[in-house]
């Protein structure tokens, strides 16, 4: 590269922790419960453990080649030393497409959540300027970014907490056990994809290393302090919200009527009724994990952008930092307007698919890229190796194919529209593409 584009190295591990549990935790507050009407509770338990172990043996492998390319492209780049360009575009614009349509959906939720404040104004334009707020922190400055992730982690993580100490107490085994399989093990497999919930985008932590102190050890921190923190609140918040009253009763909230986006809520109201301060409490503080994963993904997205700009897939408009506060404001402003774009499309439930088809090909392809450097550049220095020998990344990437396979199954015009925005951006990154 003829330009010198340098990000400042201001993040430390916890801020790292903060960003990697606060990408994810919105996950936790809504979603998963949709698996349970297909899997019920011992196909979405099922599916969450494969999901878990897919996470554990990939976030390591992932750690492994962030620690030895410690770049904002994230995977992008990985893909790029593994295989080439062609290649390095299939997986970036994986990876763009989660971040990009992720963000969209958490706003609607934003806007609904708000709306129950503010019920005269529009829940779009409250989510259209949580979109425009949470871009301009982000272009100030990443360590005051990541700085308000943390604080709003810790409040997400504290609700959590607090729910789960407000229903153990009530925790009855026969309700959660009530029909566990309602559609037999086959729902163990439809449940898939509402189970990547709990973890979906935690590997955005890899696409701050160019703006982390010491990369090649804190890195492994960021990733490991975060997914364990996150398996903890999985199990805590499965068993806690379901034991209550039974998978049903945190599915529906009258009977007949459509399936909901807010389980926890359905949990304390089956305990506290709806005047209850336990109820409202969590209802205000539920925001929080919202906003964490929402400001995280925005943050991680904006790198992601960035890295395409700056090797000519995309318009160079993208690969430039801003002067003053060494962000990647462009890439962010068009991150956004991309997102309101989709956000007033009123399609949540699929763009929260799409998403979801990024991350799983996201998985697979740096899996591919895993193996082909590991045999490429066997002598390359690599602070962090993952433990096992090739058995993590072996799973990471049959798992990840086999949840790609069941989402793609389940959506297939959807999966059809994935792959035509796939190939759409052959139109401008083909002359980099087929570069020498």
């Amino acid at each position: 590269m003829e330009q010198k584009e340098e990000f400042n190295r201001s993040l430390g591990p916890w801020l790292l922790w903060g960003l990697g549990v606060g990408y994810v935790i919105s996950g936790m507050y809504f979603g998963w419960n949709l698996g349970l009407p297909v899997g019920g509770t011992l196909g979405l338990g099922v599916a969450t453990l494969l999901i878990i172990l897919l996470y554990i043996c990939f976030s390591f492998s992932y750690t492994e080649l962030a620690c030895m390319i410690p770049k904002a492209g994230g995977a992008f780049d990985y893909g790029r030393e593994a295989l080439g360009n062609a290649w390095a575009y299939l997986v970036g614009t994986a990876q763009l497409i989660e971040f990009l349509f992720a963000p969209p959906a958490i706003a609607a939720a934003i806007g609904a959540y708000f709306s129950l404040f503010l019920p005269g104004v529009d829940p779009i334009w409250i989510a259209i300027i949580a979109y425009i707020f949470f871009t301009l922190l982000n272009i100030i400055g990443v360590k005051f970014a990541a700085s308000f992730e943390f604080a709003i982690t810790i409040l997400a993580v504290f609700e959590l907490l607090l729910f789960s100490g407000l229903t153990f107490p009530s925790f009855s085994w026969e309700k959660f056990s009530h029909n566990p399989l309602p559609n037999g093990w086959s729902g163990a497999l439809s449940a898939l994809p509402f189970a990547v919930w709990f973890f979906l985008a935690i590997e955005g932590v890899a696409n701050v290393a160019e703006e982390t102190k010491d990369p090649q050890k804190n890195i492994l921190r960021g990733f490991g302090s975060a997914l364990a923190t996150l398996v903890v609140l999985c199990g805590l918040v499965f068993f806690s919200s379901i034991g209550v009253g039974g998978w049903e009763m945190i599915v529906y909230p009258e009977p007949g009527a459509a399936a909901s986006d807010y389980p926890l809520p359905l949990a304390l109201r089956k305990l506290y009724g709806e005047s209850g301060w336990a109820f409202h409490l969590l209802i205000t503080i539920g925001l929080f994990g919202l906003i964490a994963s929402f400001h995280g993904i925005i943050l991680a997205g904006g790198r992601a952008s960035f890295e395409f700009g700056r090797a000519n897939f995309l318009p160079g408009f993208f690969g430039k930092i801003h002067p003053k506060f060494k962000t990647p404001a462009n890439a962010l402003i068009a991150n956004t307007i991309f997102g309101i774009a989709a956000l007033c499309t009123g399609k949540t439930s699929e763009l929260i698919t799409l998403s979801a088809f990024g991350a799983l090909l996201l998985y697979f392809c740096s899996m591919i890229s895993f193996f082909i450097l590991r045999k490429k550049q066997p002598e390359r220095e690599r602070p962090f190796i993952v433990p096992g020998k090739l058995w993590m990344p072996s799973i990471a990437l049959i798992l990840s194919a086999l949840v790609l396979g069941v989402s793609a199954w389940q959506h297939p015009i959807l999966f059809v529209i994935f792959v035509l925005i796939l190939g759409s951006g052959l139109v401008w990154a083909r002359s980099a593409i087929f570069a020498k």
